[in-house]
């Protein structure tokens, strides 16, 4: 498999209106309640837990300042994910914190083409427009679930004038082929996505699971 076949086969963040069969009321199985009400004082200060030392200080301050500034819509504050759109795509640069107990974990995530349209693994640069096919910065509101042309996914609501099309361009969470580890082995970068969050096809589970709905999601450069 060329690598110029991943570059034309991005993936598309089309939208649907059919629900999980799995899923109850937009909830999918063992997902988190969203009830956790703040972010715990030793997160919030300056020297964050010895867990969360793989995200870039400045972006987990940024992230945890997005965080307050949308905590009206974000009711779920007990974890949250922060991608780090500096990094290549052939890093684990999507970090989940769990704030309540100071854990943390990553995973690959692709980006948008539009974003790097010489396919170097890096972004270039972040758009909001329609037909952009880039990736956005900014805060994201994980919503509900459904199934589409990429099978089981879940839409996210921008809350930054820097993503507040998200909806709208159909930026969502979805697996792809092209953002499985292999592709790393292949190639040193992953493919790229229409501006969605393309996590690998065995790890959309853990991302559901982790994220549930309510969540917030940050992506930015560091």
């Amino acid at each position: 498999m060329m690598m110029a076949g991943a570059a034309m086969v991005v993936g598309a963040c089309s939208r649907s209106s059919s629900p999980l069969k799995s899923t109850a009321a937009g909830a999918m199985p063992g997902a988190p309640a969203a009830t956790a009400p703040s972010i715990p004082a030793a997160v919030r200060g300056d020297r964050p837990p010895r867990a969360f030392s793989t995200v870039d200080p400045g972006l987990l301050r940024k992230a945890l300042a997005s965080l307050d500034r949308h905590s009206a819509r974000i009711k779920a504050r007990d974890r949250i994910a922060i991608v780090d759109f500096s990094a290549s795509s052939s890093d684990m640069r999507m970090h989940f914190l769990d704030v309540v107990d100071g854990k943390a974990s990553r995973l690959l995530v692709a980006h948008g083409s539009g974003s790097d349209p010489h396919h170097t693994g890096f972004v270039e640069r972040f758009s909001n427009a329609f037909g952009s096919n880039a990736s956005s910065e900014g805060a994201f509101l994980t919503e509900d679930y459904y199934v589409g042309k990429h099978g089981r996914s879940q839409r996210l609501i921008g809350l930054d004038a820097t993503n507040s099309n998200a909806l709208d361009r159909a930026v969502v969470i979805h697996s792809a082929w092209y953002a499985n580890e292999d592709m790393i082995r292949a190639h040193g970068k992953l493919g790229r996505s229409q501006g969605c969050f393309a996590v690998g096809e065995n790890k959309l589970d853990d991302v559901f699971s982790f994220l549930g709905k309510g969540r917030m999601i940050f992506a930015a450069r560091a």
